[in-house]
């Protein structure tokens, strides 16, 4: 992963001339230190607004915190080149502090004490569900905004001050069901989850409730373990039914070995994910065994759209060429989901940025005006995304 300075920000005002470059303390304070060598921060004169991100940078769910963090450096920079955030008669410049929960519970707990002992002054994330649901006793009992740009369960966001802004297990289940039957026209669905993780399983419960609720039928329900590596058992039990397609909603891990076993035995039944299966062309090692597998996804990197590309081109400039995933957009949309909740709220307090919440509206990457319901959901259209070719791709129908 490409380290990345403290962001580099100018402020537009007429009446303020920059003679300096001064140290993001993060503490809302400026500071007239100069920086580094290598090292940029917020224009002098100017406040500094702290965001704490929390997610997986080592581990197997490296990928996804990786892109949370990549994408909201581009937001970030994006917003501070622009003149900052405005709030009253201040202007602050977005910071961040990011640190590695290794998608564990514990590990999300400590990640959280060490930002909010740098001085966060919002909690982006966690990036997966268990890390995010384990910091919300927390962050409700500090009173701080917190928005997560992927942690999809719904207690995720069970307390008054914790948004999301990804979809719902619930609704990404629901919608993929009905895509599968009214679309894709399945009947007979087989279904292969993770029975120790809560994404996994309100995903499963979900598809398979809307599935037998429009008339389709679940030929199979196989589930495997956190640490499994071996599906050969559920897949063999999969392939003794007449199955049409494999639901398997889980993580990219997963779905590799999952769908590289699946063609070792000669399986050519189709696959459907979830969202978690972003980033499973990057640890396949033969794309064949994904070919024709469509997951549902609110970003697609080669969409022809301006801001989309816009977007992609920035982050390849940043990161060495990567191309961005849905957790970098959703990681880039909730940095400007901070931006606008700090504006409608006129003040950098989290009580009064939790009640601006509900009355913004934020043209994304992930959804052209998302807004946010007194649960904290986001509200926006469920996507799909196929691998043709060894490329992902929206299908349009």
């Amino acid at each position: 992963m490409k380290k990345w300075g403290k962001a580099v920000s100018f402020i537009m005002a007429a009446s303020l001339v920059v003679a300096s470059l001064t140290a993001c303390s993060g503490s809302g304070e400026t500071t007239a230190d100069t920086t580094a060598a290598g090292e940029t921060s917020a224009a002098a004169g100017t406040e500094t607004f702290l965001i704490g991100g929390i997610g997986p940078l080592t581990g197997s769910a490296a990928s996804y915190g990786i892109s949370v963090e990549q994408g909201a450096w581009v937001a970030i920079d994006e917003i501070n080149a622009a003149g900052g955030v405005k709030v009253g008669d201040t202007t602050y410049m977005l910071d961040m502090v990011f640190e590695d929960d290794e998608a564990t519970e514990d590990k999300a707990i400590q990640a959280y004490n060490t930002v909010m002992d740098e001085g966060a002054q919002v909690i982006m994330g966690a990036v997966t569900s268990g890390a995010c649901i384990a910091i919300t006793p927390l962050t409700l009992q500090d009173g701080i905004l917190q928005i997560t740009p992927s942690g999809s369960a719904e207690a995720c966001i069970a307390n008054d001050n914790a948004f999301r802004i990804c979809f719902s297990d619930p609704e990404q289940g629901r919608a993929m069901a009905d895509y599968a039957i009214d679309s894709l026209g399945y009947t007979k669905i087989a279904v292969l989850y993770n029975n120790s993780d809560e994404y996994s399983t309100g995903l499963q419960t979900a598809f398979e409730e809307e599935v037998k609720a429009k008339g389709g039928e679940i030929v199979a329900s196989e589930s495997f373990g956190a640490d499994d590596v071996d599906f050969n058992t559920q897949l063999s039990s999969i392939r003794s039914t007449d199955a049409e397609v494999i639901y398997v909603p889980a993580y990219y891990q997963a779905a590799t070995y999952i769908s590289n076993q699946a063609k070792e035995m000669g399986m050519e039944i189709p696959f459907i994910g979830s969202d978690g299966w972003d980033g499973v062309l990057g640890t396949v090692t033969d794309a064949s065994t994904v070919e024709g597998a469509i997951f549902s996804s609110p970003f697609c990197a080669s969409v022809d759209d301006e801001r989309v590309q816009n977007f992609v081109k920035a982050y390849g400039e940043a990161n060495d060429g990567a191309v961005p995933d849905q957790f970098a957009a959703d990681a880039y949309d909730t940095v400007y989901t901070i931006k606008a909740a700090m504006e409608q709220a006129g003040s950098i307090e989290s009580e009064d940025m939790i009640a601006a919440m509900t009355e913004i509206t934020v043209n994304g990457l992930t959804g052209d005006a998302i807004t946010f319901d007194a649960s904290g959901a986001a509200e926006k259209d469920v996507r799909f995304v196929e691998i043709v070719d060894g490329a992902y791709q929206y299908r349009e129908e």
